[in-house]
């Protein structure tokens, strides 16, 4: 945070009629200080209702003019509220960069009836408010979550109780903005519930502050951590939240119908309500059954995912996917629930075992393919030190997650985009479940992307240069490329039950490098069998132990 000069308590953004006039009064009642609004700065200075300025200036000069203003605002220690355009410059979005944010939203409908009838509203003036009003929102969705720390919903709620939540924000967020916190690293997940995934050391304590509001917390954990579940217990019970602690089963002898049953049990028994929070500690499966759970319970509650794996923490506990495995297949009974933050701690990659690192890195590695070519350079040009915690691989996880907080962001449901992220895991699940999952994911997510890298190679899509190259960077960090345990037949029947099938065809994401592209994803839909059998035949060789 730049020194030297007042900075404002908070930032309030929104589009018009939000709430950021009134909540804005709000908050500077209960923080006793002031409040100033942007646009009332223009209307000042111009002796004309902000609409009649917009109207005159035209848009672009309007921005400029309205910079200057917000840069003056910014010298407050106050509450800012800024005008409703406001986030579209990116120099204005540059200002914000050290402030703490709240964006303020409603539904277009709402949005449209506070505003209908304001002539100092032109930017919703319409035939059609509700379209006009739609149509802002998503243009300006991307600005807002770029700048903002918390988004709350306004909508339906008496102020007070939103005022409460963003003091209870405000509280237990400000240590994060300050100089000695510069080592924690904060990716935004864009979903429609947007959250961060915090990278950084020693963040045991920083459950509580995810979850403002919440007077109970059930902490799901596998049962080697236990004594890391005992801090943030204690974390939680010295900022109000009495923990209440369950031992799962290890691995994916968790992710049970009876298991999830036996969590649900101990809900009702800890008393847990709407307001309160479910925290998963420990791998991919604890965090998929923490999500589940947390989905499930009264309809949907909170969840913080603490990833204690290399592979949870780039992939499992991100994205909102939670799910159970049945006798039919890996997550077929599940939910889309985000979590309200993930935390990567970092220290826990210190006493990984290596194999752990090594498994993690399969979808590290998936990541480069799909994504971000920087990942596979890295990688390349030093396995070791890729597997490393005091190495590359915090830049890796950092690298992966922005990847998958990407795709998430632009498609949380898996309708399009976030099919990628499937890359390795069509006939990786395959063998996961014919290995009755003793099997890591990371190994079977490798086997399978090679065997998705052997297809796409066998029906034309990719070189022989790229299907060396994923066998090449899984070998150097102790991933298998090979599976001889279960026939073609026997694989493929599982595949056939895959979510990502439609009309009874397999649909495989595989990658491209066709006309110079650089591994572009497409999804094969229904393979010839001959292809097939000669990716599978591929990954018979040189058997990995």
């Amino acid at each position: 945070m730049t020194t030297g000069r007042r900075r404002p308590r908070l930032v309030l953004v929104g589009l018009p009629g939000a709430g950021k006039s009134t909540i804005g009064r709000y908050l500077a009642k209960q923080l006793d200080c002031g409040v100033v609004d942007t646009d009332t700065l223009i209307e000042d200075d111009y002796g004309r209702r902000c609409g009649e300025v917009f109207s005159e200036l035209g848009e672009p000069a309007f921005r400029e003019l309205e910079e200057r203003h917000v840069a003056d605002a910014l010298r407050t220690d106050g509450i800012v509220s800024l005008g409703g355009g406001a986030v579209i410059s990116a120099k204005t979005r540059a200002l914000l960069a050290d402030d703490l944010v709240v964006h303020l939203k409603v539904t277009p409908e709402e949005g449209a009836r506070r505003t209908s009838g304001d002539a100092n509203r032109p930017v919703v003036a319409a035939d059609d408010p509700v379209a006009r009003y739609r149509q802002l929102q998503t243009e300006r969705a991307p600005f807002y979550d770029e700048v903002s720390d918390l988004t709350v919903t306004s909508e339906g709620r008496d102020p007070r109780h939103i005022v409460s939540e963003i003091l209870q924000f405000l509280e237990t967020t400000t240590s994060v903005k300050e100089p000695d916190m510069t080592d924690v690293r904060r990716v935004h997940v864009a979903t429609d519930n947007p959250y961060d995934v915090v990278i950084g050391r020693d963040l045991t304590g920083h459950v509580a502050e995810a979850v403002p509001g919440a007077s109970r917390a059930v902490i799901l954990h596998q049962p080697p951590l236990a004594e890391r579940a005992r801090h943030i217990a204690e974390g939680l019970r010295a900022a109000g939240i009495e923990p209440v602690l369950h031992e799962t089963p290890d691995a994916e002898d968790a992710k049970t119908v009876a298991g999830a049953a036996e969590c649900w049990d101990v809900c009702a028994d800890a008393g847990l309500s709407r307001q309160d929070v479910i925290v998963g500690v420990g791998g991919g499966a604890t965090t998929d059954l923490a999500g589940f759970i947390a989905a499930t319970w009264m309809r949907g509650i909170r969840v913080v995912q603490y990833p204690t794996t290399l592979l949870a923490m780039v992939d499992a506990a991100v994205g909102g996917k939670t799910g159970i495995n049945t006798a039919a297949g890996k997550n077929l009974v599940g939910s889309f629930h985000e979590p309200s933050a993930v935390l990567v701690d970092l220290e826990v990659l210190d006493t990984l075992p290596a194999k752990e690192i090594s498994a993690g890195s399969a979808e590290i590695v998936k990541a480069g393919f799909i994504r971000d070519p920087e990942i596979l350079d890295i990688y390349e040009s030093d396995p070791a030190a890729a597997l490393d915690p005091r190495g590359s691989l915090p830049e890796l996880i950092e690298l992966a997650v922005k990847v998958k907080a990407d795709v998430v962001g632009q498609d949380l449901r898996e309708s399009s985009l976030r099919e990628i992220l499937n890359y390795g895991h069509t006939y990786g699940h395959a063998v996961e479940q014919h290995e009755n999952y003793r099997w890591r994911h990371g190994w079977a997510v490798a086997v399978g992307m090679v065997y998705e890298a052997e297809l796409a190679h066998a029906v034309g899509l990719l070189g022989e240069d790229a299907v060396a190259r994923h066998r090449r960077i899984l070998t150097s960090v102790g991933l298998p490329t090979s599976y001889d345990g279960a026939s073609l037949e026997e694989l493929l029947e599982v595949m056939g039950r895959d979510k990502k099938n439609r009309d009874g065809h397999i649909r495989i994401v595989v990658l491209s490098d066709r006309d110079g592209l650089p591994y572009a994803p497409v999804r094969l839909e229904a393979p010839e069998n001959a292809a097939l059998q000669a990716a599978y035949t591929a990954t018979l060789k040189e058997q990995w132990t």
